[in-house]
Formats: C-alpha cells, sequence, structure tokens
C-alpha cells in the first residue's frame, strides 16, 4: 500500500481547498497519484453539493455598488447555511469578488451572471465547488443591475440589506441625497416609487381590504368606497417612498426633500435585497 505523506496531504489540500481527512482519503484511494485524488474528491464534491441542494441558504451578505462615474450599480445576494460561514474572511472575500465582477460586466440578470466564466468555470459551477468544500450550500439567490444618470449604492446592518437608487442625475448634491433616501428604503421599505408605480392589483386588493374594515365597523354601504379610498391613499404615504416622511426630518416627505435638494431631481427607481427575504 503506498505510504501517503503528510507534505502530500497537505499540497492536495492546498490545490483543492478541502479538508485534511478528505485529502488523505482521496490519495488513498488513488495510490498516492494527485492528480487522480483531485478527480476523486471533485466527483465526491459534486455528491455533497447535490445532497444540499435542497437545503435552505438563508444567512449571508448582500452587497450593493455602484461604478466609479456612478451611472450604475448591482446589488447581489449571495447566501450559505450559517453565520458562522457567512462570518468567514474566504466567504466575505468570495461574495465581494461575485459583486466585483457582477458590477464590471454589467450582466442583466442572475441567469446571465451564473453562466458566465468565473475563474475558468462558470459562476454556478464555482458555487458547487465552494459547497463541496465549505459543507454548507453555497448560491447567488439575488441579483439586480440598474443603470441612469446617477445611481447611489447603500450596505445596512453588516451587509444584510443591500439597496441601490437610480436618479436622473450624478451631481454631488444628487448622489449624497441618493444615498440618504437608500437609507432610508433600507429603513422603511417602501413598495414602489410613487403612487403611479403601484400595480393595479395591489390597488384593487387595498380598497377590498379597506371596505371590508369599513364593513366591519359598521359604517354605512354608501360610505365603504369613500373610506376605502381614504385608506388606500394613507398605504400610499406608509408604504411608497415619495409619500413617506422623510427619516431624517420627519416634517418632510421624502418628495419635500428632493425638491430641497434639486427641483427636477428624480428618483427613477430602486432596488432593495434583504438577507433571507
Amino acid at each position: 500500500m503506498t505510504t501517503i505523506t503528510a507534505s502530500v496531504v497537505n499540497k492536495l489540500r492546498q490545490i483543492t481547498g478541502a479538508g485534511m481527512m478528505d485529502c488523505k482519503k482521496a490519495l488513498q484511494e488513488s495510490n498516492g497519484d494527485i492528480d487522480g485524488a483531485v478527480d476523486i474528491l471533485r466527483k465526491k464534491g459534486a455528491a455533497k453539493a447535490a445532497k444540499r441542494a435542497d437545503r435552505e441558504a438563508a444567512e449571508g451578505l448582500t452587497i450593493a455598488k455602484s461604478s466609479n462615474d456612478n451611472t450604475h450599480g448591482i446589488v447581489v445576494e449571495v447566501n450559505c447555511e450559517t453565520d458562522f460561514v457567512a462570518k468567514n474572511d474566504d466567504f466575505i472575500a468570495f461574495a465581494n469578488q461575485v459583486a466585483d465582477f457582477a458590477l464590471i460586466n454589467q450582466f442583466t440578470d442572475k441567469h446571465a451572471l451564473l453562466g458566465a466564466s468565473f475563474e475558468g468555470k462558470t459562476l454556478g459551477e464555482i458555487c458547487v465547488d465552494k459547497t463541496a468544500v465549505i459543507g454548507e450550500k453555497v448560491e447567488v439567490s439575488n441579483y439586480a443591475l440598474l443603470s441612469s444618470e446617477g445611481v447611489a449604492a447603500y450596505n445596512h446592518g453588516a451587509n444584510r440589506i443591500g439597496v441601490l437608487v437610480a436618479l436622473n442625475s450624478n451631481s454631488d448634491e444628487s448622489l449624497q441625497a441618493g444615498r440618504d433616501l437608500a437609507m432610508q428604503v433600507a429603513a422603511m421599505n417602501p413598495i414602489a416609487v410613487d403612487e403611479k408605480a403601484v400595480s393595479q392589483e395591489v390597488k384593487d386588493k387595498e380598497l377590498e381590504i379597506g371596505r371590508d374594515i369599513a364593513k366591519q365597523e359598521g359604517k354605512p354601504e354608501e360610505m365603504l368606497d369613500r373610506i376605502a379610498q381614504g385608506k388606500l391613499k394613507r398605504f400610499f404615504k406608509d408604504n411608497t417612498l415619495m409619500n413617506q416622511s422623510y427619516v431624517k426630518d420627519s416634517s418632510m416627505t421624502v418628495s419635500a426633500f428632493l425638491k430641497s435638494v434639486s427641483p427636477n431631481l428624480e428618483v427613477k427607481s430602486f432596488e432593495r435585497f434583504q438577507l433571507g427575504a
């Protein structure tokens, strides 16, 4: 039987990143052949990853970044299974590599990101490899790209929330306002920029709920629609960015804050990712 030395085991470990015992067993199976051991570890790693494919990966990082010229930005969620791994330096470095890779290439969607060549393999394949090495499911679960005249990025709460805000200007004042509003989006979680951006389905549902509540309160039938409309306006105030109270100065709305920065400054869209949501 071939003698497996500690130095050979360590060499295989440095090549693959696999655990010491896994490396030793693979070398024993390959009779000390390192290339053969690498193949064995890859096959076993893929099997381990397949077993974990249905596991829930709700920990990890959300990372929002904007380009140097602030004309586009990305937000990506890279997941693992435990908070312990999420705080690991290697996992953090990998998540930031993914974010930088996405920012440079401006992929249109998650499918394009996962299918792109990343360190000699597709990013999706790299995630499978990471799953095998780390022993936890690793995946890119969410991704978005925003392009505009100006894009501000904000990361909140140890990268548990990532936000992008797209503006119609990239002046310094506008971008600072965009960062302030990204903080607003992180804290207040609006569903849309304004009432015009709220889907008709959501509006109809809120009107129905408003009418049902008024009816249960014993309000007259002829007043139900008017009461429901009033509740819908309140819904817009609480849940659309432009109508919310500005978190840094509750005496004004976000819309009024924007006008105070510049009369023509507009928020065109935003993206908000919350870890595990």
